[in-house]
């Protein structure tokens, strides 16, 4: 999957926030089924879903849709066979068979809306005690056919389950945010998505100091729920161009010294070896990918 550095959520039962939503620098725009939706509105809203979808081709567009165990979830998915729909994004995953049985309902869509068979893109949210106990089971699950996966946390759902408060420090999800990244890494796919900041919309150095704890613990990007999310966000999860120049020097030089016969090296005083040499490639691979997705 192309990174996702920001994941920006709108409901789908207001075309107009998902409108100005796809006008925004978000890496994806995720249109709501769920919790953003009144009962009263769920069947009328995926017809407008479905609306957009067709409206905007070329943007990169996820529905996430009501979980499974809700009598809303089939219709949901077969309301979105549009071709310009990327992936789902699935809540309260809780084993691998909640994936197997939402791959055979993509397949169905697939089959029915003319899409290639294992293109739509899965986002599963791992938001609750059970759901975080099993995730690299979830993360390793392969469907058929296969598709491309990715875990999200959702830390509001996840916090409600265990009956704790979320707070500013953060620290109820530091166990959840150690144990995400090591499952999708173990699973061999790509790094999770971190859970919204929410504790106070207006407090963007916290949600700075969040997006940098998330991106310690080893997450690609973070979903965002409020346009002014957008560009902290991205400025945490994008390379800087120093780090950038610093990674090609890294390369350059030990790449020379190889060449010499050498395996270890020292750089501007610092230890440079083939897994430094590894994540250095890593830089320069996510900015390339990064820049080629605009």
């Amino acid at each position: 999957m192309k990174p996702i550095r920001t994941a920006l959520f709108a409901p789908g039962n207001r075309p107009d926030r998902v409108e100005k939503a796809l006008g925004l620098d978000a890496d994806a725009v995720i249109m709501d089924l769920e919790d953003a939706v009144p009962f009263a509105e769920k069947e009328s809203t995926r017809k407008t879903v479905r609306d957009l979808l067709d409206k905007y081709p070329g943007k990169r567009m996820y529905v996430r849709i009501n979980a499974l165990n809700t009598p809303y979830a089939k219709e949901d998915i077969a309301a979105l066979g549009s071709k310009n729909i990327v992936g789902l994004m699935l809540p309260k995953v809780e084993s691998p068979d909640d994936l197997i049985a939402f791959g055979r309902l993509l397949t169905d869509l697939e089959r029915d809306s003319g899409l290639i068979e294992g293109s739509l893109e899965v986002l599963s949210i791992c938001e609750t005690a059970k759901g975080l106990e099993e995730i690299y089971s979830i993360a390793s699950v392969k469907t058929e056919p296969n598709r491309d996966m990715i875990i999200t946390f959702g830390a509001a759902d996840y916090t409600l389950d265990l009956g704790i408060s979320l707070t500013r420090e953060g620290r109820e999800l530091d166990y959840p945010r150690t144990r995400l990244p090591i499952a999708s890494k173990a699973a061999r796919i790509g790094p999770p998505l971190d859970t919204p900041w929410m504790v106070d919309l207006k407090d963007i150095d916290g949600l700075v100091a969040d997006a940098q704890k998330a991106k310690a613990y080893g997450f690609q990007g973070k979903v965002v729920i409020h346009p002014s999310q957008i560009q902290p966000c991205h400025d945490v999860f994008t390379p800087t161009l120093a780090e950038i120049d610093y990674a090609r020097k890294i390369v350059e030089a030990f790449e020379a010294a190889e060449r010499d016969g050498k395996a270890a090296i020292q750089l501007d005083g610092k230890f440079i070896d083939y897994p430094v040499v590894e994540r250095a490639r890593q830089t320069i691979e996510l900015s390339r990918a990064i820049e080629d997705q605009g």
